[in-house]
């Protein structure tokens, strides 16, 4: 049974909390084919290392890759690293880290810049479970 939850956000992108070493198969057999992992190792005691996900990711035909960033620390150079990982990733994509916030605020910034109403968005969020309010400062201009 698969630990992490799962939100889907788009037809070929979702996102989901923290993934367990045994969550990847599943991940895999529901067809996923990019994996995403935006969560800094050492976060927290415990958790799924990015070495041994990439590993069992990449046995299992999944691209793996890693984007470790927080809310706090979230730049335009994380948004572009982003933007260009989507553009030529195989979907559908998962993106995860401890709770799938910080992986649906980055989509969302991307979104933003594709010109989506960041207040929508931050709604949409919030109905989904999601605090995303720092979408906010990538939102001016």
């Amino acid at each position: 049974m698969m630990q992490a939850k799962i939100t889907s956000l788009t037809d070929g992108f979702s996102v989901a909390s923290q993934i367990a070493a045994g969550d990847i198969r599943e991940i895999a057999g529901a067809g996923f084919r990019t994996l995403i992992n935006n969560r800094p190792d050492d976060e927290e005691p415990g958790q799924l290392a990015s070495g041994a996900a990439r590993g069992q990711a990449e046995a299992l035909g999944v691209a793996y890759h890693y984007l470790p960033f927080t809310a706090a620390s979230l730049t335009t150079a994380d948004i572009d690293a982003f933007e260009a990982l989507m553009a030529g990733a195989q979907g559908p994509v998962i993106a995860h880290c401890r709770s799938g916030t910080r992986c649906y605020l980055i989509w969302a910034a991307s979104q933003v810049r594709k010109g989506a109403s960041a207040e929508g968005l931050i709604r949409q969020a919030a109905e989904q479970g999601f605090d995303i309010a720092a979408l906010r400062r990538f939102a001016a201009g």
